[in-house]
């Protein structure tokens, strides 16, 4: 058959199971479409209900509109009755009908493609209710859905209002479209089945704050997890995701994310920007090797793991999460070699992970984290400061970073001064100002930057003017 079906994906998905000689198999494009909102096409329980469903006159049907070749375009259509009802202000009944023929053509083949691609689009959507009842049918003969998942979905169907639904080590491999219809639910766990994918009809749970799909088998979330908007905990740790749909952004509420223990490479892009409200990010054991630049907007936020990842630098820009209380960069091995001086703006930080990498030197800015209690520096090539230092614990190291502060101070003002005794003093003075000014201008460069090579900066640029 020659007719496009594109426009009918299922049917022409069908129709090629039905009969491979007779019909085409539908495009790449077509059958990327489908597999999303119809995962089972293939199960040989649910085909059979579905080409016998095809009715017998399908095939004349398809003769037909091949014969009439493609459809008018829309727009010549419209121009067409338009030009018909002109004439027919025109001139008298004889006279328009001459007149209006050519135009009436080309409003009848568009009404006979109509009159046959009408029972396609019956028949498409026939096929889809077809598949939903026979999935669900499946579903509920096999062990997939238990006694459990059938008692709650009967529940909701009754009439009962149910907010809450834990379905957590149940073996489960599909999920019911049916669940979509529990309006009212706030809380679902799903944690701990054999879940490869999330339906669409997931979106209609309007009012969920809580969902919990971690310790399954997901390769992907559906971008219908957007259209979540109240939604405060979603935790999809423990999967085989590669990434976040960049609709996750729209979770506006969101106060936690766990998508720990996954395969993601990257955050999405615009992620910052509307997860403004989150307080907990745990992204640790993935691939991720930086952070977006995004990250930053999360002003919320408090807690932020992201050790055993692939992290190659840290953007300045992560100074402006002045709630953050704990931070673990820990473990990223070989790719992490320093971290940029505006870590110590996150004043309220008590407990900083950096073990288990390649920094060198910690910012000579440190002592400036007075209310940090925790800190691991463990297995890292440390110079400043030593590791024995280190091994003492936040206070002993910030003690350390006052001194060594306050040492380069002294030397800065030594040096100001022999400056200003071999120029005069007024010229001493022009070169101070002038010292200033250019240290200045280099920490705004590098706050407003990205440290990947850690952003450390010499002693005595940006915090030494912060200082004075």
């Amino acid at each position: 058959m020659d007719h496009d079906l594109d426009k009918f994906p299922l049917l022409s998905y069908v129709l090629h199971q039905f009969d491979s000689n007779l019909y085409a198999p539908p495009s790449m494009a077509v059958q990327q479409t489908l597999a999303p909102s119809f995962p089972l096409l293939s199960d040989q329980q649910i085909m059979p209900s579905l080409t016998q469903s095809i009715p017998t006159t399908i095939k004349q049907t398809l003769t037909v509109l091949t014969t009439l070749g493609s459809r008018p375009d829309p727009l010549a259509v419209s121009s067409a009755r338009s030009k018909i009802a002109q004439i027919m202000e025109s001139f008298s009944p004889e006279e328009a009908a001459k007149e209006a023929e050519m135009y009436a053509g080309v409003v009848r083949l568009d009404e006979v493609h109509d009159s046959y691609e009408k029972p396609l689009k019956d028949l498409e959507d026939e096929l889809s209710r077809v598949y939903a009842r026979e999935v669900e049918s499946l579903l509920r003969s096999r062990e997939e859905v238990n006694e459990e998942v059938v008692a709650v979905l009967k529940k909701a169907e009754s009439g009962e209002t149910v907010e809450k639904i834990d379905l957590s080590g149940q073996e489960l491999k599909l999920l019911p479209n049916a669940l979509g219809k529990i309006v009212g639910l706030v809380s679902l766990n799903l944690s701990c089945n054999e879940l490869k994918f999330i339906p669409d009809a997931i979106s209609k749970l309007k009012k969920l704050e809580a969902l919990d799909v971690s310790s399954n088998s997901l390769e992907s979330l559906p971008d219908s997890v957007g259209m979540l908007v109240n939604l405060r905990i979603l935790n999809v740790s423990a999967n085989n995701l590669t990434a976040l749909p960049e609709s996750i952004g729209h979770c506006r509420s969101l106060v936690e994310l766990d998508a720990s223990y996954n395969n993601l490479s990257t955050l999405p892009t615009n992620i910052g920007y509307g997860l403004q409200n989150l307080e907990r990010l745990s992204i640790h054991l993935n691939k991720i090797r930086y952070f977006p630049a995004s990250i930053s907007e999360m002003r919320s936020l408090k807690y932020l793991d992201a050790h055993m990842n692939e992290i190659h630098g840290i953007p300045n820009s992560i100074g402006r999460l002045t709630k953050l209380e704990v931070l673990n960069l820990s473990s990223n091995f070989n790719d992490l070699i320093g971290v940029p001086d505006t870590i110590t703006d996150l004043t309220n930080l008590r407990e900083l992970d950096l073990s288990n990498n390649q920094i060198q030197a910690i910012p000579d800015s440190f002592y400036r984290l007075k209310k940090l209690e925790k800190l691991n520096l463990d297995q890292n090539p440390l110079e400043i400061p030593s590791q024995e230092v280190a091994n003492q614990g936040a206070e002993v190291v910030r003690e350390f970073m006052r001194k060594r502060w306050a040492k380069i101070m002294a030397e800065e003002e030594q040096r100001i001064g022999v400056e200003a005794e071999r120029y005069g003093d007024e010229t001493g003075w022009v070169s101070w100002g002038t010292s200033m000014v250019t240290n200045l201008v280099s920490g705004v460069t590098q706050t407003i930057g990205f440290g990947g090579d850690g952003g450390v900066k010499k002693p005595g640029e940006s915090q030494f003017y912060h200082q004075i």
